[in-house]
């Protein structure tokens, strides 16, 4: 039986059933799509409403006070916001798990007493340095177990761990100032390279790190995996329990870094440093575009949020307004923003 060398190509035809009414509702369709408009929102993201209000105050100021704009003010602004950025961003870590954390001013306090004290022991500055980071992200992980292992609600844990971290801290200093520090010790916080702050610098550099490792790295995913849907992601594979532990801990060394900072910048250990900075952390992210019930937000947008807190103490201060007010004005934006992270969301749902 001779076998099939050759076969010609058989042509196709292609029947397109046409209903009733489809063409007409696709050209309509066609015809009410609108082309997409480009906002600040689309470009910014979560974080365009806090930069036109920072852009505004910023101008405001700059018309309001002839100070404002000069280098020794704004020295010292980058001095006092940085200290609140670098809380509000490992806050921000721990708010993207869907937690919070009450504890990081009084690790900051904790850290920075225990830094202090080991430096007029005698101990040098860069093991000092690391001993106090390590007190922040210990009580960090330990925050972090008591939420996962034994099951406390984040509010909770970190509200016993902030009375137990102020505690001690008043305990091992007896309610006093720890004074006589190194000057080296003091030139860290206090420094500048090229007229920019040393703080500033470290700021800016955390910053970085934490947004390169939000949305660029595997971990950051699996934090946003972790606030969007903890049961899911743990269907999913993402290890949630040393995720949440690891956010506790960063949030941890970052106070404990922030509170180092402090003590370099006073040149003293204060006992009762940090007192209420937990909720201008937790103001700044909000402020920023970060959202309470996790997985939205970004380190960017708490650093913003951070130096406009900033910028309106340090505008308050050159006008001579009343601090009082400072508060109902931060007041307001936390509910502003708020509101504004609502309506995105529905937006959104509605698109």
């Amino acid at each position: 039986m001779p076998k099939l060398m050759w076969r010609e190509p058989i042509e196709t035809t292609t029947i397109r059933v046409v209903r009733n009414g489809d063409d007409a509702a696709a050209a309509a369709a066609r015809a009410s799509t609108k082309p997409r408009v480009t906002t600040l929102g689309s470009i910014a993201g979560r974080e365009s409403g806090v930069l036109i209000v920072l852009l505004v105050v910023f101008g405001a100021l700059t018309l309001a006070s002839d100070d404002f704009l000069t280098g020794n003010n704004l020295a010292n602004l980058a001095r006092q916001v940085s200290i609140f950025g670098i809380l509000a961003i490992g806050q921000l870590m721990v708010i993207l798990t869907g937690g919070i954390d009450l504890s990081v001013g009084s690790i900051l306090g904790l850290a920075g007493a225990v830094t202090a004290q080991l430096l007029v022991a005698g101990v040098p500055i860069p093991l000092a340095l690391i001993l106090g980071a390590l007190v922040g992200a210990v009580l960090g992980i330990i925050t972090g177990l008591l939420v996962t292992r034994f099951k406390l609600p984040p509010f909770i844990a970190t509200l016993g761990m902030l009375g137990i971290a102020r505690g001690v801290v008043l305990v091992i200093t007896d309610a006093n100032t720890i004074q006589g520090l190194p000057e080296g010790f003091q030139t860290i916080a206090n420094g500048s390279v090229v007229g920019v702050p040393n703080l500033l610098i470290l700021f800016v550099v955390i910053a970085a790190i934490a947004a390169f490792v939000l949305k660029r790295t595997v971990f950051g995913r699996y934090v946003y995996a972790v606030g969007s849907n903890p049961e899911a992601a743990r269907l999913a594979g993402v290890p949630v329990r040393l995720v949440t532990i690891t956010v506790y801990g960063i949030a941890g060394l970052l106070s404990a870094v922030g509170g180092v900072l402090l003590t370099s910048r006073l040149g003293a250990g204060v006992p009762t440093a940090g007192t209420g900075f937990e909720l201008q952390a937790i103001a700044a992210c909000v402020i920023g575009g970060a959202s309470l019930s996790g997985a939205r937000g970004s380190a960017i947008g708490a650093a913003c949020g951070a130096l406009l807190i900033g910028v309106l103490n340090n505008g308050g201060n050159l006008l001579a307004v009343n601090s009082f007010y400072l508060q109902i004005a931060i007041g307001l934006l936390i509910l502003v923003a708020v509101a504004f992270d609502q309506l995105n969301t529905r937006a959104a749902a509605r698109e």
